[in-house]
């Protein structure tokens, strides 16, 4: 948003009842869709499950955000806050548009809550066992019409599936973060996922206006599978003493039209999800590119984990900002 937009936008109170021109499409996509979504559930308020639902609740869609405690969700509630503040200093969002997304997220810690929803996201960990548990919980508690969403980069989405009743009703969306502003979101079938419950999923992801990329399942779909490849030579590249991080990142920016490079990358995604993810690509598949740099795995064990600790390949603030871009670097610079 223009700073000479700003005031105009002030006085928006309910972006879902205030039909200008985006809210127009999506409440005819909402018409559209073969079952009605009024209530979301998010299990999960880490920084994926928030972004999944500032994003939801921008785009009218009630939501209940579940934690492990209340503690635990004050913590993430006051997180949430801070980031619609910080997007409000940047003029990407208003003070009254704020109040809307918060006036739509209830806050809770039981699974009870997804009884009444439509869809039901988890955004836990990259954990086989936890994912699994959570999601027969939600297959237990909600309607058997209603699509189960497993937010995964790695797992297989039929094995999660396959202790569950109504396996049929579950499939995978692979969200890039941040969820508010990524454009994509990969879609993936299990091997039982029913064409109906597929379509939801797609609709679905057109409702939080992102272009949908259908999968079939594999290992790390297509964004991980690419990507990790790279970060994982970048790092080595480092590691052989070929050149600084700082330049290696800026060198591929400016080489392929990168908005970030490769290694700051990982630091905003976080380090220990990356080496995660290439543990379990490698396991999978066995493939040598896979195997996680000896570099990664240090940075690991030291708890530099990137911005969310304040360091990893760089320096962040708590707003993580980088600290210490070269004199060449801007961010988003392509």
């Amino acid at each position: 948003m223009r700073l000479s937009d700003y005031s105009s936008h002030t006085t928006l109170l309910n972006r879902r009842w205030r039909f200008s021109t985006q809210n127009r499409r999506n409440y005819a996509i909402l018409r559209a869709m073969s079952w009605e979504l009024h209530d979301l559930a998010i299990i999960g308020a880490g920084m994926m499950g928030r972004s999944i639902a500032t994003k939801a609740a921008q785009e009218g869609i009630n939501v209940c955000l579940k934690e492990i405690s209340m503690e635990r969700a004050e913590i993430c509630r006051e997180a949430l806050e801070d980031e619609l503040d910080h997007s409000i200093r940047r003029f990407d969002r208003t003070e009254s548009e704020k109040k809307a997304i918060l006036s739509r997220i209830r806050w809770v810690t039981e699974f009870n809550c997804a009884a009444n929803c439509e869809l039901a996201i988890e955004t836990v960990q990259e954990d086989f066992d936890l994912k699994r548990g959570i999601v027969n919980e939600l297959d237990s508690l909600m309607p058997v019409e209603h699509p189960i969403v497993v937010n995964t980069s790695t797992l297989s989405v039929t094995e999660l599936a396959a202790s569950c009743k109504n396996p049929e009703r579950i499939l995978a969306m692979h969200f890039l973060y941040p969820a508010t502003s990524t454009r994509v979101v990969e879609v993936v079938r299990g091997q039982v996922t029913t064409d109906e419950v597929f379509d939801c999923a797609l609709e679905f992801a057109r409702l939080l206006e992102k272009v949908p990329i259908k999968v079939f399942e594999m290992p790390g779909f297509v964004t991980t599978r690419v990507v990790l490849p790279l970060v994982n030579e970048a790092i080595h590249v480092v590691m052989e003493g070929v050149a600084e991080p700082a330049e290696v990142d800026l060198a591929i920016k400016l080489g392929y039209d990168f908005r970030t490079g490769p290694l700051e990358w990982a630091d905003r995604v976080g380090l220990d999800k990356v080496l995660n993810w290439l543990k379990h690509l490698h396991q999978e598949s066995g493939e040598p590119r896979f195997r996680p740099c000896p570099l990664l795995k240090r940075l690991v064990r030291a708890g530099l984990l990137g911005t969310k600790t304040g360091r990893g390949f760089f320096t962040y603030d708590k707003n993580r900002r980088r600290l210490d871009r070269l004199p060449d670097d801007k961010p988003g610079l392509a």
